[in-house]
């Protein structure tokens, strides 16, 4: 409206009016369709069609509920509808709905409302040829703009007392002239202080599609690093896996000749047992049977003779029988030594490494091996892992501990399982700290894993390191009333 774009105005009034029919409430619809209405009567009044102004006036004012709902919408329209009635109608009983408007519009102290009524009363004493009533409601409406200090009341209030004032128009209207130039002023630095905020905003459109634009490019350069880093970290997961298989290639070929020297020690052990079963099948036949031939000839001589020499020679010959007899005893001890070894030819192993492990270390090494298992009966996987075990232990030791004492225990719990403890005095670690654990340590669970066992590191810096291993049981323990129990 403020732009006279009436038809534009007018268009959006009565989609306005539809939007309103679409309301849930009915009071809401009432009440809407009052404010609207106005709104479209005051449309009409600025293009100074006054009897479609006072028509819309009047279908708000239906409403009569409107006083006590909105006193200043009510007040704005009495106000409109007297004024336009005051272009087409020019009665005298308009002046009942001008100071009904006024009296409302003080009471709620609205200034620029107060202003608009004197002005309008001002025009219907003028229309009335009432001069001086049309003077005092200019002056009237003047003092009430000047003491509002709105400059758009002041310039509406003086251009209405220079029009009817005619003694003081020149007055007036210079002081019009004067205001309207300096909001004619202001409104010319607002505008240049618009034209430079949008000057400013185009400049900071610029500087952000240039933003925009870097940070485009900079999204692009992350893209192509992450393309290029994942490649990177790709191609070195790929390196990764290749080591790991030829990790596993070499653990391959290392659990082989392990296996290939236990079947040799165990070859050797037998062909010594052949040479031990040779040596003493001639002692009993070259010399104790013998020796046990001759008396026996000697013994018959001598049974019919009672001479005292008879029974001295005898005497001589029961000695020898009992020299014969310590003798055979001794060869019935060295054949169950031959069978101790042959049951712990695994345990010989574990010995011969933790004897080439001790020259290489200054600490010194304890070990305690169980003879309550038939290592002959154990599956060859978890030998080879019991063996590799301890050996990458004792090289962790000797590297990194710096251990005066090294203790190795492996023996059966009541249950039946196989424990293995390893268990230094060295600088120890912290076993939390996954960073800590090497290639090493992980092989060492790995093999413990193979064995369906499980695995304890407990190791505190300065205090060294134990590691506990139960392995499950995998055979009967032999029951033997030699063997130490422990």
């Amino acid at each position: 409206i403020e732009l006279k774009e009436y038809d534009k105005a007018k268009f959006y009034f009565d989609k306005a009016l539809l939007a309103i029919e679409d309301l849930p409430s009915i009071d809401d619809r009432i009440y809407y369709k009052s404010v609207c209405n106005n709104n479209i009567g005051y449309l009409y009044l600025k293009s100074e069609d006054y009897e479609k102004g006072a028509f819309y006036f009047e279908e708000a004012l239906k409403n009569e509920s409107i006083v006590e709902e909105d006193e200043l919408l009510y007040s704005n329209l009495i106000d409109n509808l007297a004024y336009c009635k005051l272009h087409f109608a020019n009665s005298a009983q308009l002046s009942k709905l001008f100071f009904e408007s006024l009296e409302i519009r003080k009471k709620l102290k609205n200034s620029t409302a107060i202003v608009g009524s004197y002005v309008h009363l001002s025009e219907f004493f003028y229309k009335q040829n009432k001069i001086e009533e049309a003077v005092k409601y200019s002056l009237l409406g003047l003092k009430e703009a000047k003491e509002s200090k709105i400059p758009s009341n002041v310039i509406l209030a003086l251009k209405q007392v220079s029009l009817i004032d005619k003694n003081n128009a020149s007055k007036y209207s210079s002081e019009y002239i004067r205001i309207s130039d300096s909001l004619q002023i202001a409104e010319r630095n607002s505008k240049d202080r618009f034209a430079r905020i949008q000057l400013e905003t185009n400049e900071l459109r610029a500087e952000n599609s240039e933003i925009t634009a870097r940070n485009k490019e900079i999204f692009g350069y992350f893209v192509i690093f992450c393309l290029v880093g994942g490649m990177l970290f790709y191609t070195r997961l790929q390196r990764m896996k290749i080591r790991e298989e030829s990790l596993k290639l070499s653990q391959k070929s290392a659990n082989e000749e392990i296996y290939r020297l236990i079947i040799d020690h165990q070859n050797k052990l037998e062909e010594g047992k052949e040479l031990e079963k040779k040596r003493i099948s001639q002692e009993l036949h070259d010399g104790i049977l013998g020796r046990i031939f001759g008396l026996r000839l000697n013994l018959d001589g001598l049974n019919s003779s009672i001479e005292e020499e008879a029974v001295n020679l005898r005497m001589d010959y029961l000695n020898e029988l009992k020299i014969i007899e310590q003798d055979l005893r001794e060869i019935s001890h060295d054949l169950n030594r031959e069978n101790l070894v042959v049951i712990n030819n695994f345990i010989a192993i574990i010995d011969s490494l933790i004897e080439t492990q001790s020259k290489n270390n200054k600490a010194n090494v304890y070990s305690k091996i169980t003879q309550k298992v038939n290592w002959d009966k154990v599956s060859n996987i978890r030998k080879i892992n019991i063996y590799r075990i301890i050996q990458e232990s004792l090289q962790n030791i000797n590297k990194y501990a710096f251990a005066k004492n090294v203790s190795i225990l492996l023996k059966l719990d009541k249950k039946g399982n196989l424990n293995l403890t390893i268990e230094d005095d060295g600088v120890g670690y912290d076993a939390n700290n996954k960073k800590n654990s090497g290639i090493g340590t992980k092989n060492i669970f790995e093999r413990t894993k193979q064995c369906n066992g499980k695995i304890e590191i407990d190791s505190t810096i300065g205090k060294g390191t134990k590691i506990f291993i139960t392995f499950p049981p995998e055979i009967e323990p032999k029951t033997t009333t030699d063997a130490p129990n422990y």
